[in-house]
């Protein structure tokens, strides 16, 4: 390259980039065939069930969908900046373009267009990911990106998220990434319990579950915001501007799915206490049934829902018989009886 009059260090392109990455377009895609099948089926289901039944489907593929894409986005703080800025290192020339930061759980990405894209004879357009989920080593990532020469606005922030960076950004998102991560996988699960339950005559644990979903998504925003609400001893300057950070669509997203699911939670739970047919009916299942919940000290204490038998259910009522059966069932039966000598 030097041969070439080049100047080290040299990158020899950049990436591919996909437009959206591939891992959420798996997410959406899988829940919008999920969608897409439970319409084909809608037109079997009659009457005003079909609406009831329609709302329950995309309220509950939109709460997991959401639960599970924002665990992989990498937008949960989010920064741009128009700015001037050196190109490569060992070089005076400066080009304009517009340097993006995304920070999510397990990583971060770092992007470089220039306005216009075309400059220095070069397409300027990159696209570059690091990250530090378990098992992997950003300090290696970081050291390759070295290797390839990447332009210096990347490597910049990236240098800024090393572990022996003096700004402490690393172990500062890498542990609100990991346990933010691992929270919302609990409330996938409680998702999950929560629509099983919602299918049973349980609606009062469906809801306790929706509920409990809903509280694990709060959590979770709490965990990356004190995490990450410290400012910053280091300041992120790109040649003559500043770049900031703030919350991302990740995180307000996030926001309001756990707002949805607390206030669908306890609107359930009051609907079964004031009005638990009509709850019943909403759901799709039989507003007869009932539900007897007893104390099992053999069980561990615990509340447990039984059915009651219909032999309680229905109360033996007395037939009164004709005379002349009274007479024939006495004589034939019970002939001593006191009854049968009045």
């Amino acid at each position: 390259m030097a041969a070439l009059g080049h100047t080290f260090p040299f990158y020899a392109g950049p990436k591919p980039i996909f437009p959206m990455d591939t891992t959420l377009a798996i997410i959406i895609t899988i829940f919008l065939m999920a969608l897409v099948t439970f319409i084909i089926i809608l037109p079997g289901i009659r009457g005003k069930m079909r609406l009831f039944w329609l709302l329950r489907v995309v309220t509950s593929l939109f709460i997991g969908a959401v639960i599970l894409a924002v665990n992989f986005s990498s937008e949960w703080s989010v920064g741009q900046v128009s700015t001037n800025t050196s190109y490569k290192a060992f070089s005076s020339e400066w080009i304009s373009a517009d340097v993006g930061l995304q920070v999510g759980l397990g990583g971060l990405n770092i992007t470089l267009k220039g306005t216009p894209v075309q400059q220095l004879n070069e397409t300027i357009n990159y696209n570059e990911e690091f990250t530090w989920r378990l098992g992997e080593n950003y300090a290696k990532e970081y050291a390759k990106a070295l290797e390839k020469g990447l332009p210096d606005p990347v490597l910049y922030l990236a240098e800024k998220f090393t572990p022996s960076s003096p700004c402490g950004l690393h172990r500062r998102y890498r542990l609100a990434g990991h346990y933010t991560s691992a929270i919302l996988w609990v409330a996938f699960l409680c998702w999950l319990l929560t629509n099983v339950m919602l299918s049973m005559p349980v609606l009062v644990y469906g809801s306790h579950m929706l509920l409990a979903t809903g509280c694990f998504q709060l959590l979770a925003l709490f965990f990356f915001s004190m995490a990450t609400s410290f400012t910053s001893p280091c300041l992120l300057r790109l040649g003559t501007a500043t770049l900031h950070t703030h919350c991302g669509p990740a995180f307000w997203i996030t926001l309001a799915t756990g707002l949805l699911c607390v206030l669908l939670g306890l609107a359930m739970a009051v609907a079964h206490r004031m009005q638990p047919n009509r709850l019943k009916a909403f759901f799709n299942q039989n507003a007869r049934e009932d539900i007897v919940l007893q104390w099992t000290p053999e069980k561990g204490g615990l509340l447990s829902p039984r059915y009651r038998p219909m032999a309680e259910s229905l109360k033996t009522e007395d037939i009164p018989l004709s005379e002349a059966s009274s007479e024939v069932c006495c004589q034939g039966e019970h002939p001593k009886e006191p009854e049968c000598r009045l």
